[in-house]
């Protein structure tokens, strides 16, 4: 195979990776835009407490996403991502469950 060839199996991960994380990045920007137009009580709270959920639910889909989309050689590696990012993920729910539950009013 030559460069060109190589290059061309990537087409679909930039067109997906590029168009989403603009998009991603546009919605944040009019959230955080909203928040700071409309200013709530306790509002200096309002940002932080939105925006890094929100960041890092978003940075974890375009992250599953771009690595679905890649063309690799191997399932294996895409296979062992998943597992291992569904484990992170459950033990990030337990931990924000028992936190949850400490911490009522």
């Amino acid at each position: 195979m030559n460069d060109i060839t190589d290059l061309a199996a990537w087409k679909q991960f930039f067109i997906i990776v590029g168009s989403s994380a603009g998009a991603l990045i546009g919605l944040q920007f009019v959230v955080m835009a909203l928040i700071a137009e409309r200013s709530p009580p306790r509002g200096e709270e309002a940002g932080p407490a939105f925006a890094t959920p929100t960041i890092v639910h978003f940075g974890a889909v375009l992250l599953l996403s771009a690595i679905q989309s890649a063309p690799w050689q191997e399932v294996s590696f895409v296979a062992l991502f998943w597992v291992s990012w569904a484990l992170v993920g459950s033990v990030h729910n337990h931990r924000g469950q028992e936190n949850e539950s400490t911490n009522r009013i």
